[in-house]
């Protein structure tokens, strides 16, 4: 029974990093092109962005082969990818970002949970010549829970577009339903132009499967 479930748990991390391995392409490319497009038009912008590229980057190396990482970890990669974003924003885009939530408290979450969500936002919230916004919240409930929250204004691409979100979402799901069985939701609407996720997990119901087995 016990070789069964190592077998179990050496497949499921396999997947994992596999998905992992498929996030982090696809997120730098993405993040990449955006730089490209700056130098051209806004060189000192351009610099700035290659600066905070530099500390996702780092996140990624260090922090993304964990199962788990602290909310705070998870919050600052967040800001930085935010600030990253703001860069190549016109003054038609409106956003806002909250954060709330206890850097005294041993919350964990998966690593690049949230990451897919955020560039879906800026992906499908941003028009280039109509008034846009973006709203991003994370917070974390006294039981435990941590809620993320985006709505944004919605203009969906054409089957033409090759940038990807639906890859990036469809890879989030699969994490989820490996990392967190039973201990999420996750919902999303499309009305009235803006487009809403909610995303909850509730981290005191994560379990590292390696400590069960080192506990036998």
């Amino acid at each position: 029974d016990n070789e069964r479930k190592e077998l179990a748990k050496a497949k499921s991390e396999a997947e994992l990093q596999n998905l992992k391995n498929q996030i982090n392409p696809h997120f730098l490319l993405n993040t990449l092109n955006n730089i490209y497009a700056l130098i051209e038009f806004d060189p000192p912008k351009a610099r700035q962005a290659v600066m905070d590229l530099s500390k996702l980057l780092r996140h990624l190396l260090y922090d993304n082969n964990q199962k788990f990482v602290q909310l705070k970890q998870e919050a600052d990669f967040m800001r930085n990818y935010i600030d990253l974003m703001r860069i190549r924003l016109s003054d038609n885009v409106k956003l806002t970002s909250e954060f709330s939530y206890s850097e005294s408290r041993n919350i964990k979450i998966p690593p690049l949970i949230f990451i897919s969500l955020l560039e879906n936002a800026f992906k499908h919230g941003i028009s280039g010549d109509k008034q846009s916004f973006i709203d991003i919240s994370l917070k974390e409930h006294p039981d435990g829970k941590v809620e993320f929250e985006c709505k944004n204004s919605y203009f969906p691409k054409n089957e033409k577009d090759k940038s990807g979100s639906g890859i990036g979402l469809d890879l989030v799901k699969r994490r989820l339903e490996i990392l967190c069985p039973g201990s999420y939701s996750w919902k999303t609407n499309i009305e009235n132009d803006v487009y809403s996720t909610v995303l909850i997990i509730d981290s005191k119901k994560l379990v590292d499967d390696t400590k069960l087995l080192d506990s036998r």
